[in-house]
């Protein structure tokens, strides 16, 4: 086993879970759950059968992430953040498996208390502010916050704020370069 697991937790069998990823306390992993490299799954969070979560993935405690919800390398969920993955739900009406799915981008930050709505992109490097309900795409590195989610300005990869004064911005903190255009922002390589 090139990964640890705190005797607490429960790994179901066929969970591919990567090297160096650490699952901690009272934790649940079902055996179609796909878990990349070096994660970290805090106490009391459950990862479903068809969930992905990619490479350095940190789970704070309490987060669940359900089946189609997809996390990419770096993300990061604070504390009791919520995915949904049906509209409509209704326990008389079971869905069998038709749910929608839900992407996070690489390198996007959902801070605690968050709730991400099923069916939505949340692009890279974006910051979902605490307690924020996300219920549309999230451009790549766009701030939100709020009930609804409402854009509130940008964000470096490194995770200081962008400010753009034209179309160009070099990164105060680390020097990346962006543009933007039509109200998307993107890294000059």
């Amino acid at each position: 086993m090139d990964y640890f697991t705190h005797k607490t937790a429960v790994i179901d069998k066929g969970a591919t879970i990567g090297k160096g990823t650490k699952i901690w306390h009272f934790s649940h992993i079902m055996g179609k759950a796909r878990i990349g490299d070096n994660c970290v799954i805090g106490q009391n969070c459950f990862v479903a059968d068809g969930a992905v979560l990619g490479n350095v993935v940190k789970l704070e405690n309490n987060v669940s992430v359900y089946t189609f919800v997809t996390l990419e390398d770096g993300v990061f969920v604070g504390p009791s953040a919520v995915f949904t993955n049906d509209i409509n739900p209704r326990s008389l009406y079971p869905k069998g498996g038709k749910w929608i799915p839900t992407l996070v981008k690489k390198g996007s930050t959902i801070g605690a208390n968050a709730t991400i709505r099923c069916g939505i992109t949340i692009g890279r490097c974006a910051l979902i502010g605490a307690g924020a309900v996300v219920t549309k795409d999230i451009p790549d590195y766009a701030i939100v916050v709020g009930i609804p989610a409402k854009q509130i300005g940008w964000i470096c990869e490194c995770g200081n704020n962008l400010s753009f004064e034209k179309e160009n911005t070099i990164c105060s903190k680390c020097g990346r370069r962006y543009t933007l255009k039509h109200e998307l922002c993107r890294q000059n390589s």
